[in-house]
């Protein structure tokens, strides 16, 4: 178990109620970013020590054995500066140096860039969309130092961890490690693909572990689930079910409510930190609450849309080297793509859902993701016209596009709209051979619109937007609203040179 995360449970779990840590550590990842000043052995002897003395106090005892998070950059500011000059600028603020490292942190050899606010290391699928943006500001540079990094991540770690701190080393994220080479193949060429072969392979090999063992009687094993017809299909998962050391107080009190087994509840939230969506009502078996979490009985269509293209993208390497593997990859995308329609499509509805595997039915929730199968060429041309109309009655808003369409209180659903779903939907829309340019134009003209108006009464780019009232902020979820913030400052950059 990681060190910090082992102290923070271990030994400070009986203060968890405590009114003056509850002030200190009101979000939780901060102690767990913090950096022990001596061994932790010698820590846990200090604190066991002190504890039980009249005047203890626990902010001064973690100030003078700690070494506290750096802070944010919300100071940054260049007013006297265009949007577009304050993000470029913004790059280098963002940006961190291979020597940071200490406590949690897992050293990259590389330089990288981080989203801002609290979130002080890189984050995987994150960096897609901040290489979108650092592609149009031509820093190509930074571009193959964060591939570099992913694939070291890899090669060290077996997979990409939700980011490089050792309390995400049970849980991945959306796998746009793929997309990213692609990215690097536009700057590069071709040759880049054959350099990342490897990293490729074994992230494909980390996301179908176990595949070989499924059968009908254990139909799931970590990311890979036997479906009814006997395709395979994938789903977010973490191999821990514990508390997230990041989260502890607020992921023990969503347990204890729940009335549940506490590990399961653990797992489901956990395998939505790895969704990147975290949190949803789309993880909700009422679509409402966070106690009725399910989130691995789901199989996302996001995920296996981004699986897909990493087969794709493996099957174009093989053409030219082994012929055997190059025509087992074209069955595996066959048979992905086939699945993805008959578990994910409804055709009543002219749109995409999750699958509940567990009780063989879809979810009833309507949530962005149904965007991805344009994205990643799944849908035939008419199911892209239905896809486009739902997307357009549901979802656009005078501020983009809506996340799902409850409104639960959780950052990931209504009102809120996020840079990353904008740009899939605007560029799977607008893409041959959909070509849905006229609502593909409305959507980033109603995004970047809000991302205007925000930025000049505030001079920020936030993590997310309220897109349904463009006079109110985002809110929802585990923690304010951050500004810095990498993917927005990508998506916008990209939409911008579109």
């Amino acid at each position: 178990m990681p060190i910090l995360p082992h102290f923070y449970i271990e030994s400070l779990s009986p203060l968890y109620e405590d009114v003056q840590l509850a002030e200190i550590f009101s979000d939780s990842k901060f102690f767990v970013d913090c950096i022990p000043r001596s061994t932790v052995k010698d820590t846990l002897l200090k604190y066991e020590l002190a504890k039980n003395q009249q005047r203890f106090d626990l902010k001064t005892f973690v100030t003078e054995n700690f070494i506290l998070p750096a802070a944010s950059d919300n100071e940054y500011s260049s007013a006297d500066k265009s949007l577009h000059e304050h993000l470029t600028g913004l790059w280098n603020v963002l940006t961190r140096t291979p020597d940071q490292k200490g406590g949690t942190l897992i050293p990259l050899p590389y330089q990288y860039i981080v989203p801002g606010g609290r979130f002080r290391e890189v984050y995987y699928w994150d960096s897609y969309f901040t290489m979108l943006g650092l592609q149009v500001s031509k820093r190509v540079d930074i571009i193959q130092n964060m591939v570099d990094n992913f694939a070291y991540l890899i090669n060290r770690e077996g997979f990409i961890p939700n980011g490089n701190r050792t309390y995400y080393l049970g849980r991945s994220q959306p796998p746009f490690f793929a997309l990213m080479v692609s990215v690097l193949m536009e700057e590069k060429g071709d040759v880049i693909l054959l350099k990342y072969q490897t990293p490729l392979e074994k992230e494909y090999g980390f996301w179908m572990d176990g595949a070989e063992t499924l059968t009908a009687t254990n139909p799931t094993h970590r990311r890979v689930v036997l479906m009814q017809d006997g395709s395979i299909l994938n789903r977010y998962w973490d191999d821990q079910d514990t508390p997230r050391p990041e989260a502890f107080i607020e992921d023990t009190h969503i347990a204890k409510k729940s009335g549940k087994d506490p590990a399961v509840i653990y797992r489901h939230i956990r395998a939505a930190a790895e969704s990147g969506w975290d949190f949803s009502s789309r993880w909700f078996r009422d679509e409402l609450t966070m106690e009725t979490i399910q989130t691995t009985n789901l199989i996302p269509v996001d995920l296996n849309c981004l699986l897909l293209f990493m087969e794709t993208m493996l099957s174009v390497i093989y053409q030219n080297q082994d012929q055997l593997t190059f025509q087992k990859f074209l069955q595996k995308i066959s048979q992905r793509k086939k699945a993805i329609q008959q578990y994910c499509w409804n055709e009543e509805k002219g749109f995409y859902f999750d699958y509940q595997f567990k009780d063989q039915q879809q979810s009833a929730s309507y949530t962005l993701a149904g965007a991805f199968p344009l994205f990643i060429p799944v849908a035939d041309f008419e199911q892209s016209i239905k896809v486009a109309r739902i997307i357009e009655e549901k979802f656009l808003q005078p501020g983009g596009l809506l996340t799902t369409l409850n409104k639960t209180g959780q950052q990931w659903d209504a009102p809120n709209g996020w840079a990353p779903l904008q740009w899939i939907a605007y560029h799977g829309l607008k893409k041959v051979p959909y070509g849905h340019r006229t609502i593909a134009k409305k959507i980033r003209q109603n995004w970047m619109h809000n991302n205007e108006k925000v930025f000049a009464a505030t001079g920020k780019m936030m993590e997310k937007y309220n897109v349904t009232d463009t006079e109110s902020k985002a809110g929802g979820g585990e923690y304010p609203n951050q500004d810095g913030f990498g993917w927005t400052n990508g998506v916008y950059l990209k939409l911008l040179a579109e």
